[in-house]
């Protein structure tokens, strides 16, 4: 499977304090986190789309439809567990109507999706076992808080980078 390109809503400060905490409380009880990836990219964030290839037009588009509702107000969630034997743990992220329209728009108009739909959440661990979840559940448990979703960017595993496509 090709590395995906990804455009990636980014929260605000004290969003991003809030994941940060999460991650470290998982490191604290002995479990993945994602501080366990040192890569300068790696930052909390929602992805929008993961794709093989973005071309200009698609973060054109992306700027049209995303740009005008952000910032937006949002929420850190539940926790999800997406996968089989090993599993990737997730903060769930509720987010206002309109970003969500302006998402599945922009995914209507872009091709190679991997997965159907939209599930907006932050990654806080991955390849969990499946018999450490119950620790995991102790370690992150509760509900999430309110943070903004101020700006996208775009990821590009081939030049490992990343770059603004809306600004904060």
């Amino acid at each position: 499977m090709p590395r995906l390109h990804a455009l990636e809503l980014l929260p605000d400060a004290a969003g991003e304090a809030a994941v940060r905490r999460d991650w470290q409380a998982l490191r604290d009880a002995g479990l993945p986190s994602m501080l366990d990836h040192t890569g300068a990219s790696n930052t909390p964030h929602v992805t929008v789309i993961a794709v093989p290839e973005i071309e200009p037009a698609d973060e054109r588009l992306a700027a049209d439809l995303l740009g005008p509702v952000l910032p937006v107000a949002a929420r850190l969630s539940g926790l999800a567990l997406l996968g089989g034997r090993r599993v990737s743990v997730a903060r769930l992220v509720d987010v206002p109507d309109e970003l969500v329209t302006a998402v599945l728009r922009l995914r209507a108009g872009t091709r190679g999706h991997q997965h159907p739909g939209w599930l907006p959440h932050v990654t806080l661990a991955r390849r969990v076992e499946r018999a450490d979840v119950p620790r995991v559940l102790e370690a992150v448990a509760g509900d999430g808080e309110p943070l903004s979703l101020v700006s996208l960017r775009r990821w590009d595993p081939d030049e490992l980078s990343v770059h603004p496509v809306v600004p904060r």
